[in-house]
């Protein structure tokens, strides 16, 4: 049963509050109903209003095809009752003339000559009206363009571009999109984004710009090479067009940006959101875009390999990505067939073809946004110890070493010259030296070999093992000694002992390998053995002993650890095993395996000091270290000690150096290095970087996100690098690049892992993003939410700090009710941690507030009285705080200014409760209140000096104006001529004292007129 009829009044508030909710058929509905009521009303500029309110709703739909309809209606009416349409309503018919020439153009079932003679229309109407021929070329532009007839195109192109702008032109950052969107189709890139440009930067925007600017401009910046403005125009345009149901061809912008960049999970997650958009019919336009698309993903999926994965599409059933390509693919091309036969040519579909035809512009393009890659890299692969430090992987034989992500050497088939190839690769330390005594190994299957060969391939596999290559160890020495080579037996036995040591069994390792040492060191005194094998063993001891060291302190790297006397005997040993170490290998550098072994020993004496707490010492042996790797010509062996020397250096105050020591690890792990490393090291760049250069630290956190995704540890390390990647971006004022990076770490951040305080940071930052970008209501969300957690920490400013910033955007979304709760909160914990300034703040919030939602003036009165005492008890607590040159002290001084503002703000509140139709005597007892008020201001801010001079000219001025409500005009001129008075001497630059003299000589001006009625 329907209510009572609608009045006029109360209709036009329904459409307007109607055209604000979110795009869809909801709104379309209520559209409809409101006309419904409109036709009640029996007011013809009712109906007129409602049927230009159902058009508006469909144009920006998915029902674009249903606004024919009102359309026809309305041309009726003013063909038939021109005099029913008021001004607005004039020019609004006229405006949507260029929407029907769009939808028409957009639905195939419409002829082409019926579009052809729609312009002729249109331009008659258009010149009856008086208008410019401008916007009536520019609908010529977009239909000869649809057709695929250029020289049309570019006359029509020109002929709009000439004809003068006036009211009925597209506004200029539509105009600009359009223009733009044609030089990138007669491929002219750099032509169409420096079109773009002022639309990009916000010098002109809509209501749908720059959303289609933005989609429209990735694929030329990814075809011009420059990637970080596709990624972030692809991070900032998303957040636009995501909640906007009628930029379905925007969207798949996105979607084929995706699939173009390498990131065709990114293009999955982004189909998977918008199910309805595989099936709405209203548009058929973009619902080509759209499937062409899709097809163009799925087609990319299934050449990688992944055409058997389940993907998201139309509902109804499930779809691999083979399926819903060819799917898609029929979709697409049986629209375009529809669109060719209306227009009798075949360019729809050959866009259409060579748009799901597009082969990648980048392998891949870091995003920064959570996401999963579909098919392992090599990297991926072989990255064996995602706990470890960067590149790091214990093998018991050779220092902590990269990731062997490279291509298996390309050795022949002949067995020996197999052997040969790994044994010079195991000489040369060189990391592939893995992959070719992986491929002796598969050569050697089945076939007969030498004792000392067999020990090798068992030695070689045993260090790729961990664990489970212990036995393999012992297998290798006893094959060693059936060679006649006890020393280099003896080392596979040392191997063994470290594996052991670092699973948990380092006091039997150490028994084992002081036996070793003991034997080494007497085979090599005898000449039975090398000085390679015994280095192998003297550095399996001293790892082992520097092992036991690190199990009993702090040897994270962060920082000197604080070693006490239970370890000092420790380190002593572990000290003089790794000396015994370096002065045996130090006189014999020019084999590279013992410049290695020398450098090792460099390192461990650097992680001791570390432990011991001698930071500098630790830097300045791990930078020897690294040196001496890299002139040994091993890098990539150097990367782990940069690391720990650029987190050494950081602790130490010097920045410059853990940069130098970052990058150089970065440099020197190079493609080598596994996906984790990648990772650890850009985020301890970033974090480094991150005081002094926000564009490079963003840079780093962002390649640390992708990393880390590829390494599979996304809702790890990713979401850290995602969390710092939102900051910086935050810190340089990219506000939706930063919200959407900040969004996606969020559901990976958990208290586990990464600590309530970076999910309250997270929080944090992205509701400042959301304040900036005028998302209120979720700004405040964030906000509380961070505020339920911080609220159980022992520190509660944060709490407080939270609160009130969630009450302020609440205030600014429109709901006064929640942000004074949300004030009251707020202030209860100011007034705990005793910060009367903040105390203040929110009680003058809450006043104000409680105005709003109808508690009355007594209540806001009140709370703003409670803000005086509040302050007034502040200033009397601080006075005589200060020195002989400033008595009141800083703190002190700034109280008394919000002391000022108060009493200016109270003034204000009982000024503004004047309403409309209050009776004179109330109106003015209400201004005599106020004025009162803000005389005490004046008062106040006097008392300041300079320092309260602005303040108090503004609170004059106020004041001023009040008198004159009061009707003394003599007075509100005194007030102006002080304030101009108190300028007199200004400079010119000075903007705050133009505008208020600027304000005083109107007032002065006004006041004068007064006298003479």
């Amino acid at each position: 049963m329907s209510g009572p009829a609608m009045d006029f009044d109360t209709l036009r508030q329904a459409m307007g509050d109607n055209y604000e909710q979110p795009e869809g058929p909801a709104r379309n509905a209520r559209a409809e109903q409101l006309l419904a009521e409109a036709e009640k009303l029996d007011i013809p500029l009712a109906v007129i209003e409602a049927l230009g309110h159902q058009l508006k709703v469909y144009n920006y739909s998915s029902e674009k095809d249903k606004m024919f309809v009102p359309f026809a209606r309305l041309l009726r009416l003013w063909d038939e009752h021109p005099e029913d349409f008021d001004e607005y309503e004039i020019h609004s018919l006229h405006w949507v003339f260029k929407w029907m020439s769009a939808g028409m153009l957009d639905q195939p079932h419409i002829p082409l000559a019926s579009i052809e003679k729609w312009l002729g229309e249109m331009e008659y109407r258009y010149r009856l009206a008086g208008h410019s021929e401008r916007a009536v070329r520019g609908a010529e532009f977009s239909v000869s363009a649809h057709l695929g007839d250029t020289e049309r195109a570019e006359r029509a192109h020109a002929a709009w571009l000439a004809a003068d702008r006036d009211s009925m032109a597209d506004c200029h950052a539509c105009e600009l999109h359009s223009q733009g969107w044609w030089r990138a189709e007669r491929d002219a890139d750099t032509e169409a984004l420096e079109l773009w440009r002022p639309v990009l930067e916000g010098e002109h925007s809509c209501a749908h710009e720059p959303h289609t600017v933005l989609a429209s401009s990735l694929v030329p910046l990814l075809r011009l090479g420059r990637l970080e403005e596709a990624r972030a125009h692809h991070l900032r345009g998303l957040r636009l067009v995501r909640p906007m149901e009628s930029m379905r061809a925007a969207y798949a912008d996105h979607v084929e940006f995706c699939a173009l960049s390498g990131n065709e999970a990114r293009a999955l997650e982004l189909l998977a959101e918008r199910p309805a958009y595989f099936t709405d019919s209203g548009d058929p336009r973009s619902k080509l875009d759209f499937m062409a698309v899709t097809a163009l993903v799925m087609d990319r999926l299934t050449a990688l390999g992944l055409g058997g994965r389940t993907v998201p599409g139309p509902a109804g059933r499930a779809w691999t990505a083979a399926e819903l390509a060819v799917h898609a693919r029929e979709q697409a091309l049986s629209l375009a067939a529809r669109f060719d036969a209306r227009n009798g040519t075949s360019y729809v579909s050959g866009r259409a073809r060579a748009r799901m035809d597009r082969r990648p512009l980048v392998d891949r393009l870091p995003l920064g946004v959570r996401s999963a890659r579909h098919v392992p890299t090599a990297t991926a692969a072989t990255a064996s110890d995602p706990d470890a430090r960067p590149g790091s992987v214990p093998s018991p034989d050779r220092a902590p070493r990269p990731g062997n992500d490279g291509p298996e050497p390309a050795f022949g088939p002949d067995l020996p010259a197999l052997l040969a190839e790994a044994r010079r690769l195991s000489q040369s330390r060189s990391p592939d030296a893995v992959a070719a005594w992986a491929a002796v190994a598969r050569a050697a299957e089945g076939r007969e070999l030498e004792v000392r060969d067999r020990a090798e391939i068992a030695d070689h596999a045993a260090m790729e093992r961990g664990p489970e290559g212990i036995g393999l160890f012992h297998e290798a020495a006893e094959l060693y000694d059936a060679a006649g080579d006890p020393g280099e037996a003896l080392a596979a036995r040392a191997r063994a002992a470290y594996v052991l040591a670092l699973v948990g069994g380092s006091e039997e390792a150490l028994a084992a390998v002081t036996e070793l040492h003991g034997k080494a060191l007497a085979l090599f005194a005898d000449g039975g053995t090398g000085v390679s094998q015994t280095a192998s063993v003297l550095v399996g001891r001293a790892r082992i002993l520097v092992h036991r060291v690190q199990e009993g302190g702090d040897a994270d790297g962060s920082g000197p650890g604080r070693p006490d006397a239970a370890d000092a005997d420790g380190v002593r040993a572990a000290e003089a095993a790794v000396r015994e170490l370096l002065a045996l290998a130090e006189p014999h550098v020019a084999d590279v395996r013992m410049a290695s072994r020398a450098a090792e020993a460099q390192a461990m004496l650097g992680e001791l000091a570390a432990h011991s707490g001698d930071a500098a010492a630790a830097a300045e042996l791990l930078g020897r270290a690294a040196e001496a790797f890299v002139a040994a010509g091993l890098p990539s062996f150097a990367v782990e000690y940069e690391s720990r020397l650029a987190g050494i250096a950081r602790h130490l105050g010097d920045a410059r150096g853990a940069e130098r020591a970052a990058r150089a690890a970065l440099e020197h792990g190079g493609p080598r290095l596994e996906p984790m490393g990648q990772a650890q090291l850009h985020l301890q760049l970033a974090e480094i970087l991150g005081e002094t250069d926000q564009d490079a630290a963003a840079e780093h956190a962002l390649e640390a996100a992708h990393w880390a995704d590829e390494a599979g540890q996304g809702p790890t390390l990713g979401a850290w690098a995602r969390h710092q990647l939102g900051g910086f971006l935050l810190r340089q004022g990219r506000w939706a690049e930063a919200a959407e990076i900040l969004e996606s770490a969020l559901p990976d951040l958990t208290g586990d892992m990464h600590g309530d305080g970076a999910i309250v940071q997270t929080r944090w930052w992205l509701g400042d993003c959301l304040t900036e970008l005028g998302e209120h209501r979720a700004a405040a969300e964030n906000w509380l939410r961070a505020a339920d957690i911080a609220r159980h920490w022992p520190e509660q400013r944060d709490h407080a700090m939270l609160a009130h910033l969630a009450a302020e955007a609440l205030g600014r979304a429109g709901l006064p009710a929640e942000a004074e709760r949300a004030y009251v909160r707020a202030g209860d914990l100011w007034r705990e941690l005793g910060n009367v300034h903040a105390l203040v703040r929110s009680l003058r919030a809450r006043s104000w507030a409680s105005l709003r939602t109808g508690s009355g003036l007594d209540a806001a009165r009140e709370l703003m009285a409670e803000a005086v005492r509040e302050c007034e008890e502040g200033v009397r607590a601080l006075s005589g705080t200060g020195s002989e040159e400033d008595p009141r002290g800083p703190v002190a001084l700034r109280l008394a200014s919000e002391l000022g503002h108060t009493h200016r703000q109270f003034g204000d509140l009982v000024a503004r409760s004047v309403t409309d139709d209050a009776q004179e005597g109330v109106a003015r007892g209400l201004f005599e209140e106020a004025l009162g008020h803000v005389t005490r201001a004046v008062s106040v801010f006097a008392s300041l000096g300079d320092e309260g001079l602005d303040a108090r000219t503004g609170a004059e001025l106020a004041a001023g104006w009040l008198e004159a409500d009061l009707l003394r005009p003599a007075a509100a001129a005194a007030r102006a001529r002080g304030v101009l008075s108190a300028y007199a001497g200004a400079s010119e630059g000075d903007e705050v004292a133009g505008a208020r003299c600027a304000e005083a000589e109107n007032m002065l001006r006004m006041m004068e007129e007064r006298g003479k009625e």
